[in-house]
């Protein structure tokens, strides 16, 4: 009688039957069950990513914070399915072929845009400014996406526009960390249309140590007089070009201290969606090895 009474329902019926199937292996709580074995064996993958190459038994145990019979057992397992390989002649283990296949197809699958585009509006929300992505383009940083913020700009940007190197903050930061065989041939280009772009070779080289120093770039009344622009760059786990996200306020409201706290939520921002990219930065993990 449930059953049909539930199926006369339609859609919805059948809906609330599987949610009470649902609540029924859940229990009471809130929190969703999951398999604590499977969460166990993510913790000595992440343990063997974390290790940057093969690893040993004990090594792996240490850093997933098991036991080395218990680490063994999970191996033994990951390896049957490929997610695990053990050297023959050294012992160690690494990742296996199986997870191999699964990297490259979640870097097939991901659309480093659309994703990064998902974080603006929260960081638009907690800063109150308007914020921007760009990509890079055949002539040079070009603005894919633009969120205006609370406080209006004398500045109108169209979403295809491509950005000066030098002027433009979203420029001075792909001239910091991409390739002088990408950037010259644009630098050169631009020289020729904008006053601006005309620069020495220690004026650039002083903006590409100031980038690379503080992980963002800074200018104010360069493209627009009465705006200041912060931004950072946004790495991939594939060897592509690196995204680039900035915030744009009025300069009247550039403080010191609104600059530091917009810099610092930019960054923070940037970091979170080239973790999520799966952008792991190795110098740093070096670092904090030591």
């Amino acid at each position: 009688m449930t059953v049909s009474a539930s199926y006369s329902d339609g859609v919805g019926g059948i809906e609330a039957l599987n949610q009470s199937d649902e609540q029924r292996e859940a229990g009471t709580s809130t929190q969703q069950q999951g398999i604590q074995s499977v969460e166990l064996a993510a913790t000595v993958l992440q343990a063997m990513e974390r290790g940057l190459g093969p690893m040993s038994l004990t090594q792996i145990a240490l850093d997933s914070g098991m036991q080395p019979s218990k680490a063994h057992r999970y191996l033994v397992s990951l390896g049957r399915v490929g997610l695990v390989a053990r050297s023959p002649r050294s012992g160690l283990y690494d990742l296996g072929p199986a997870m191999r296949r699964l990297g490259i197809e979640s870097l097939r699958r991901m659309d480093e845009v659309g994703l990064a585009s998902e974080h603006l509006p929260g960081l638009r929300d907690r800063t109150a400014h308007a914020v921007n992505l760009a990509v890079w383009g055949d002539h040079g940083p070009v603005v894919v996406r633009w969120d205006y913020g609370s406080y209006a700009l004398p500045i109108t940007v169209r979403i295809g526009a491509t950005m000066s190197m030098l002027s433009s903050s979203i420029g001075r930061v792909y001239l910091a960390y991409l390739p002088e065989t990408l950037t010259e041939p644009v630098l050169r280009t631009q020289s020729e249309t904008d006053d601006q772009a005309e620069s020495s070779r220690a004026e650039i080289d002083g903006i590409k140590q100031a980038v690379l120093r503080d992980g963002c770039a800074l200018t104010s009344g360069r493209v627009a007089p009465g705006v200041t622009s912060i931004a950072a760059p946004v790495f991939s786990a594939a060897d592509s070009l690196p995204l680039v996200i900035a915030i744009a306020l009025p300069s009247r409201q550039a403080t010191d201290t609104v600059v530091a706290d917009v810099g610092a939520e930019l960054l923070r921002t940037a970091s979170a969606i080239s973790a999520e990219l799966g952008y792991v930065d190795h110098a740093r993990l070096a670092d904090d090895s030591v």
